[in-house]
């Protein structure tokens, strides 16, 4: 019975770690460039139960093996095994904003924070007091030649991030893109924002077919689809609520255990 609490208790946490990923996309429904979360989970090793004392232990010449018969298997509970990014391509929202730009494709562009090369998919951005082309949130945006530097938004971008003056067509920058060897293991920090680790890999420059395409004056909406984030959000409830009853259950049986072994002494 007890062994019955532990594997409710971490089918439980298992469905609460799903509830906070999909209640996450689904505040992030409307974020430029947001990229849903994936939790999974595994099922802890199963044991192989036997009947006891059926047909005793039989000898052979080679040694001695268990005749009892085999009744099945017994489930240990389940955990939660990974959290990972899907990176599956948005839709694309039309901004009419010149400095607006979404990549089709893989990649991202790279952003310098006070702690560092900072990478995001989110292409709407802004010409600064300096000059500079940054986030929404003043982070500046880097070029292969360092910041990117713009007089005013009379630009143009080409399909490979080339960024010219649309009056003269003068050549101004190119937009960094990098790309990881396991992009889904990125780690989300917050405004569009990922980090690299160990797992992800360290970013390198995207070029030929690593190189997504650009598109001007349009944003990469979120991939997240509420229809089924809802669905998914239902069927956690019910396992959740599942989960629960069975936890129940068993403290049920031990209290009724428990009042008959007090009664017989």
């Amino acid at each position: 019975m007890i062994r019955g609490w532990y594997t409710g208790a971490s089918g439980m946490n298992a469905q609460q770690n799903r509830l906070d990923a999909i209640s996450n996309n689904l505040a992030n429904v409307d974020t430029a460039g947001y990229k849903r979360d994936i939790t999974v989970s595994k099922s802890f090793p199963e044991l192989l139960i036997r009947r006891t004392n059926l047909d005793g232990v039989y000898h052979t010449t080679e040694g001695s093996a268990d005749a009892a018969p085999v009744i099945g298997k017994l489930g240990l509970g389940v955990e939660t095994n990974e959290n990972y990014i899907d990176f599956a391509q948005g839709s694309f929202k039309s901004t009419n904003t010149k400095t607006d730009s979404a990549l089709s494709g893989k990649g991202f562009y790279v952003i310098e924070t006070p702690a560092g090369e900072r990478y995001t998919r989110n292409g709407n951005f802004l010409i600064g007091k300096e000059g500079i082309l940054e986030t929404k949130d003043g982070y500046p945006v880097l070029g292969e030649n360092g910041y990117i530097f713009l007089e005013d938004d009379k630009i143009s971008i080409n399909e490979d991030g080339i960024i010219a003056r649309s009056d003269d067509g003068t050549e101004i920058d190119r937009f960094k893109v990098v790309r990881f060897d396991n992009e889904r293991y990125l780690k989300k920090m917050g405004e569009s924002l990922y980090s690299t680790n160990d797992i992800a890999g360290p970013a390198h420059i995207a070029e030929g077919n690593e190189r997504p395409k650009f598109l001007q004056g349009y944003s990469e909406t979120s991939n997240v689809n509420v229809v089924n984030e809802m669905v998914q959000m239902i069927e956690v409830n019910r396992a959740y609520e599942a989960n629960q009853k069975t936890i129940t259950s068993e403290d049920s049986m031990m209290s009724t255990l428990w009042q008959k072994v007090a009664q017989l002494n």
